[in-house]
């Protein structure tokens, strides 16, 4: 349980770290981010099948596949949601949708503690129900203070948890089957990357190639940390440790310049307590 928490919270805190280069990568369209996002995915993905021998994963997906067909179908809307969700959180904070994509962020441990309780009937112990009605009372506080929400909140807060209850349900949640997904995604993303006027988005940006590389690193350990700690830890664990996302994405934004409203403060205390019951509870089974 511990080592899925560390996993789980370094995690999100790397994806917390990611949001910044939404404003790095500028002056890319935020559907030149997204091709590029793929791009440069792929090859830390590969790499780390490789290193944690997981190659056989990609026959067992098949074997899975030739055994139940209409899987196929399952792998092609796990692709579809991954690239709509690659793509909704660099499109966000440049087209004026970060808040409410923010709150979706928010939402989302909430849906993923609940699908695990219906689908895969996860037991809770009281720190955990703490947590999760600590984690309640903030959300719904902070949405009922900012009324901004749009489909992009829903996008975020019920993608990702319908995307590992999936994986999960049908027993595919390996590194091989996101390789699978990135490359149905590549020929969307090698398009819009071809649109692009590189000379003119370098003579505005001369340190893109370092910072892709860098968004590259980030992302492929982020992710290989979420699905293994998604391996190791029950929906509900791993939906409310996404709180320590929210903590970073903050952090970054204060440090652009955004100023932190007064309604957000208890939100962050609420979310505090949360993350804080459950480590706790964590720790003490683990001792």
């Amino acid at each position: 349980m511990l080592k899925g928490i560390v996993f789980a919270l370094t995690g999100n805190i790397l994806f917390g770290v990611g949001y910044y280069f939404a404003i790095l990568l500028r002056p890319l369209s935020d559907m030149a981010m997204f091709g590029f996002r793929i791009v440069v995915l792929i090859p830390f993905i590969l790499l780390a099948i490789f290193l944690f021998k997981q190659q056989h994963l990609f026959y067992d997906l098949l074997q899975k596949i030739r055994k139940k067909p209409p899987l196929v179908l399952v792998v092609f809307l796990l692709a579809f949601n991954t690239g709509v969700q690659l793509w909704l959180f660099l499109w966000a904070p440049n087209n004026g949708q970060a808040l409410q994509v923010s709150i979706g962020y928010l939402l989302l441990p909430l849906v993923t503690v609940v699908l695990g309780k219906i689908v895969f009937k996860e037991q809770f112990t009281r720190l955990k129900w703490a947590s999760f009605l600590f984690a309640l009372v903030g959300v719904v506080a902070n949405i009922g203070f900012s009324a901004e929400i749009s489909w992009a909140t829903f996008v975020a807060g019920f993608g990702y948890p319908l995307y590992i209850m999936l994986r999960r349900y049908f027993h595919i949640n390996t590194l091989a089957t996101f390789l699978v997904e990135l490359l149905l995604c590549l020929p969307v993303a090698l398009y819009y990357i071809s649109q692009i006027n590189m000379d003119a988005i370098l003579s505005q940006n001369a340190s893109l190639y370092y910072y892709l590389a860098l968004f590259g690193l980030v992302n492929g350990a982020a992710f290989i940390l979420f699905l293994g700690s998604s391996n190791l830890l029950p929906m509900n664990v791993l939906g409310l440790i996404g709180y320590a996302e929210p903590f970073i994405m903050l952090l970054i934004s204060l440090a652009i310049g955004e100023v932190l409203s007064s309604q957000s403060y208890f939100l962050m205390f609420c979310l505090a307590c949360s993350i804080f019951c459950l480590t706790f509870d964590s720790f003490r089974k683990s001792t």
